[in-house]
């Protein structure tokens, strides 16, 4: 066993943008084992980032970067191009001054050294999907930097057996790493032996030309959801170097938008510079960047450990000008920034109920278990004003009342319930709306903002399409043969395009339920190719799949084949809610234009994403509205710019009619979820309700039962991992209640409660305090 050796760290000395962020942070002292730096939000991450990479370059003009890819750096690029581009103009000093950037000339990005922190592989370079692509376009080109300075992992030059090309070697994209340890029993497996070998050679090639230029100088990483950085994921050694390796099933879920589907990813290996390739240069600024609730815990891991090999962040004890920048999301669970907030304010009941809560789960005890010494114990309960054991049944008594609340019957409301994509609604509140939806007097009326076209896997599509031709051709689409079909024809029946699929579910007729999708199927691609007749319609079907099977896993499609999928997500969405008597012209499908499946999604624009949300408030004139709260972006990136635009259409509004008693419902879902402390209403979930929410995703949600795009928290269908969370948060709330009030209770609603639903009922001023306004959410940058 390995002894463990304490890192004895230098006292930390912080740049003067450093001291500005914390100064601002109000963060004085911190305890944990690598300093970190809290900003505000996502785009502020970006902006710490790109001041003190340009103080660095200032000092170190010829220096050794290495800066990464996906969506994390977003708003490191953007504000980096933004500074060097309005550098010598006011607004640029003004920026610059207020953030303590204090240099008198323009850093030149010209002479910089890049390194490329890691790629898939096998994957050709000439894939936009590749990181070598990605470091190319936005920082070779984005940045200005010599291409000829660069040290580069471009897979389809690594040298293999025979001077062969990947593709001739691993044909299928799998490698098999045994045979560095197996005999080979075959001649591919003697050219896979050979080329594996080859490229370990190619790897430790790769990190004697990092040593050679002394190391990394300044490196810039995200950090995943095992706790890996570059693709060094939990296990790895703190010693690694540069290697071609595979990966585990929570970074293989991350990869799989990147690649096309976790069916590529899980199967597709990586090559990584390793820990001690981050940590050779003793004297290199090394920065974690992370945003968002949902990163909490492993960011708290990550902090608050020795160096450890299940938290390869740690390594950066090792770095005197190691560094993690974080949201105040991402920090929430860090053991200063509880204490900070418990500490600061007034105390609230929220906060006796966090801390009750907790404490319960920390001792592993029912709530009327608790003692006065189990209370004064705890960091938290202690704090708590006039702390007695009355506390307990306070908290008791006002989580009760949160359940209430849930099973209060609502009447004569019109309900909008909006998502950011399709399923978001389902798996954040169905049962919840079920209860409702019974109601006569009840009106509803269901949103999803964008297409979510980039959940539909071209397999999936072609698929489709074939068995589309199929039915064609043995007479089964029989609606193409109307005479006016393809002129209005097709515009028609939607909502019996719906009935026909839910009847043949009821029946069992997977066949007729694969024939109804196609009828609808049929229906877009009129729509959307303008197709005028029969020979034209099959002329268009070969076209469409002919451009899938040319396309490479995780390309971006054609505007087209973009909406195609985006339409099949939204006859999916209508025969969700059609189970509950909801007809299509009840279901809205807004599109908003800045999701368009570009590596980073756009911003809201005042005009095309907040007008369409704004008119559709004004003409349903809601009671309650139901949104992802998701503010800080835990999950997808989409959810907190769809709430932006949501959150602007309200200011719009509510400068035209008084709706000061719309009641807003935030929800969160499979991405991030909320402490009981936080939510105001409590819903128990029963097996019929789980199950009733299972059945409909798998009918309905065909495009997503395979989980192509999974969570990195459960390898299956994300209703799967809907019901394990409310599952969970009932254990939460039994620690605290007992068993038996729920077992015991006179109430069957109660009594049959095997999860809990939680949603926070906000005021529309309440809300749009968690809101960020468009127009400052990048703090005056042009976009």
């Amino acid at each position: 066993m390995r002894e463990h050796i304490q890192i004895t760290r230098k006292p930390v000395t912080y740049t003067p943008v450093e001291t500005h962020f914390i100064q601002h942070s109000g963060i004085e002292k911190i305890s944990t084992e690598i300093p970190y730096i809290v900003v505000d939000n996502f785009p502020k991450l970006g902006l710490i980032t790109a001041l003190r990479f340009l103080e660095w370059v200032a000092e170190n003009p010829e220096g050794v970067i290495s800066l990464p890819t996906g969506k994390t750096p977003e708003f490191f690029i953007k504000w980096t191009q933004h500074l060097l581009q309005y550098w010598d103009n006011a607004a640029g000093h003004k920026i610059r001054d207020q953030f303590g950037l204090k240099l008198k000339t323009k850093p030149r990005l010209s002479g910089l050294q890049f390194i490329q922190i890691d790629e898939f592989y096998p994957i050709s370079s000439k894939q936009h999907n590749s990181f070598y692509d990605y470091v190319s376009n936005f920082y070779l080109k984005g940045f200005g930097l010599d291409p000829a300075r660069a040290l580069l992992i471009n897979s389809d030059e690594i040298p293999l057996a025979g001077s062969r090309h990947f593709s001739e070697v691993f044909p299928d994209g799998r490698i098999d790493l045994s045979l560095r340890y197996r005999e080979a029993r075959s001649l591919m497996d003697e050219i896979q032996q050979q080329s594996i070998f080859m490229i370990d050679d190619w790897c430790s090639d790769y990190e004697q030309m990092i040593r050679d230029k002394g190391g990394i100088g300044f490196y810039l990483g995200g950090i995943g959801p095992d706790g890996h950085i570059a693709f060094n994921v939990r296990g790895s050694d703190e010693f690694s170097t540069t290697r071609l390796t595979a990966t585990n099933f929570e970074t293989q879920a991350v990869a799989a938008g990147d690649l096309g589907g976790i069916e590529i990813s899980a199967n597709r290996l990586v090559i990584t510079i390793g820990l001690e390739t981050i940590t050779y240069n003793p004297d290199a600024v090394a920065l974690i960047i992370a945003a968002g609730e949902a990163k909490a815990n492993i960011v708290k891991q990550s902090l608050e450990s020795q160096v450890s090999n299940l938290y390869p962040a740690s390594v950066l004890c090792k770095l005197r000008n190691g560094r993690f920048y974080l949201t105040q999301g991402a920090a929430s669970k860090l053991g200063d920034m509880v204490s900070r907030h418990f500490d600061s304010g007034e105390w609230t009941h929220e906060k006796s109920e966090h801390a009750v809560v907790n404490v319960c789960k920390t001792l592993d005890k029912f709530g009327h278990k608790l003692t006065l010494e189990d209370l004064q114990g705890d960091p938290i309960c202690k704090r708590i004003p006039g702390l007695d054991e009355g506390v307990v049944t306070r908290v008791t008594d006002s989580i009760i009342e949160k359940i209430y609340r849930g099973l209060r019957q609502e009447e004569n409301q019109v309900f909008l319930h909006t998502g950011p994509h399709h399923d978001d609604i389902m798996l954040g509140i169905l049962p919840f709306i079920t209860k409702h939806i019974s109601t006569p007097t009840n009106q509803f009326r269901f949103a999803v903002l964008t297409s979510g076209f980039t959940a539909v896997t071209n397999h999936y599509v072609i698929n489709l399409l074939e068995d589309t031709k199929h039915f064609m051709g043995i007479g089964q689409i029989q609606m193409i043969n109307y005479p006016d079909f393809f002129d209005v024809g097709y515009r028609l029946k939607n909502d019996k395009d719906v009935y026909h699929y839910l009847n043949n579910v009821a029946s069992g007729n997977l066949e007729e339920c694969r024939r109804g999708l196609c009828h609808r199927l049929v229906r877009a691609l009129v729509h959307i190719y303008n197709v005028k007749n029969v020979d034209h319609l099959r002329d268009t079907l070969n076209e469409v799949i002919v451009v899938l099977k040319n396309s490479f896993d995780g390309e971006k499609n054609p505007p087209k084949i973009q909406k195609l999928k985006g339409m099949i997500r939204e006859f999916e969405e209508e025969l969700v809610w059609a189970h509950f008597g909801v007809q299509v012209k009840n279901v809205e499908h807004l599109r908003l234009g800045f999701y368009k499946g570009d590596i980073f999604t756009e911003q809201p624009k005042l005009d095309r994403d907040v007008e369409p949300v704004l008119q559709m408030l004004k003409q349903l004139k809601p009671n309650v509205l139901s949104l992802t709260f998701d503010p800080e972006g835990s999950g997808p990136d989409t959810h907190y710019k769809v709430l932006q635009a949501i959150a602007e259409a309200l200011r719009m509004w509510q400068k035209e009619e008084d709706i000061s008693s719309l009641r807003i419902w935030g929800y969160r879902n499979v991405w991030y979820r909320f402490h009981p402390a936080e939510a105001n209403i409590i819903f128990p979930v029963s097996l019929n309700a789980m199950a009733e929410m299972n059945d409909a995703f798998t009918n309905c949600y065909v495009s997503q039962v395979d989980a192509s795009f999974p969570s990195y928290e459960l390898n299956g269908k994300f209703s799967e991992l809907a019901q394990k969370i409310w599952v969970e948060q009932l254990k939460d709330v039994q620690l605290l209640l007992g068993k038996n009030y729920f077992y015991l209770h006179e109430d069957p609603r109660i009594r049959a409660a095997h999860g809990l639903l939680y949603v926070k009922e906000m005021s529309v001023a309440e809300f749009l305090l968690h809101a960020r306004q468009l127009k400052e959410s990048m703090e005056g940058m042009v976009l």
